[in-house]
């Protein structure tokens, strides 16, 4: 060997963090090979650039690419070439990744809302500001009498498809608006998917919210207490009426300990005098949607 700066396959192993096995495997299969072996002892050289294409084939097998295809791409590699293998390498990538968001999404949403259910004032009916949230809307619920609850959650998710509704995020009822609910709260007029790339919004503002323990659609007498509530501080209920599940069965194991949040947006009669002193109320109603 004439050359000194060439280096033995100990030497490049520990110059690219490459293990030596693994090396002479690539020099087998005529991925890389080194430029140079020894006339008495047969041992490797490698020039130190060729740490350049051995950590360009190591990124492609850290995205997945095989050996096969990196073997390929080498043995006649154009520019053209490397390109089209990046680019379809980047397709399968930005699948992954978009799942890998999706994942994320769901999880935070639900440890979110776990977290909201277990520092809930159940049994309590307050005002609360509340957050921007999207979500997606189903079709209209159908609800026969004598029929049961699944009946119309069943369809809804056979037709999730149709409306790009996921339904690995939580699922709550919409009612249109408060007196919907208050004649069927264990009916609601629509179910929502909580995705947050949704096209609905309810928007920030203040909402009148209760909390009730359950099976799905059993409330109690949360409603009347919510209507009694609103009469009492002369607050009028605008929009429609969100029911969500902060605890349910991904969370508790007894059904009697799941936990409904029900949200409407309210506005503050407020008395004002006209100019004949008569007393009249005007509504100041935030932007609800």
């Amino acid at each position: 060997m004439n050359d000194p700066t060439l280096l033995s396959i100990k030497a490049f192993s520990k110059y690219t963090g490459v293990n030596q096995s693994t090396l002479r495997y690539y020099d087998e299969i005529g991925l890389i090979k080194p430029v140079e072996r020894g006339e008495e002892n047969n041992y490797r050289y490698y020039r130190p650039s060729q740490s350049m294409t051995l950590s360009f084939i190591n990124v492609l097998i850290d995205l997945g690419v095989s050996l096969t295809d990196i073997k390929e791409m080498s043995d006649g590699r154009t520019p053209e070439g490397v390109i089209e293998l990046l680019s379809r390498q980047e397709t399968i990538l930005d699948r992954k990744l978009n799942e890998i968001q999706t994942a994320y999404s769901i999880i935070h949403t639900f440890r979110k809302n776990i977290q909201s259910g277990l520092f809930a004032p159940v049994g309590e009916i307050r005002v609360e500001d509340m957050e921007d949230a999207h979500f997606i809307l189903g079709a209209v619920n159908e609800f026969k009498e004598n029929g049961t609850f699944y009946e119309p959650f069943m369809k809804f998710c056979n037709s999730a498809g149709d409306f790009r509704i996921n339904l690995r995020y939580p699922i709550g009822g919409y009612h249109y608006d408060i007196d919907s609910f208050m004649n069927a709260p264990g009916q609601p007029d629509k179910f929502f998917s909580l995705d947050p790339l949704g096209n609905c919004k309810r928007s920030a503002g203040k909402y009148l919210v209760g909390y009730a323990r359950g099976y799905y659609g059993e409330f109690g007498d949360l409603p009347q207490r919510m209507a009694h509530y609103a009469k009492e501080h002369n607050l009028l209920c605008s929009g429609p009426v969100y029911t969500l599940y902060l605890l349910d069965e991904v969370s508790v194991s007894k059904t009697d300990e799941y936990l409904a949040r029900v949200s409407v947006c309210v506005s503050e009669c407020k008395p004002l005098k006209s100019k004949r002193c008569n007393v009249k109320k005007i509504c100041v109603k935030p932007h609800c949607e």
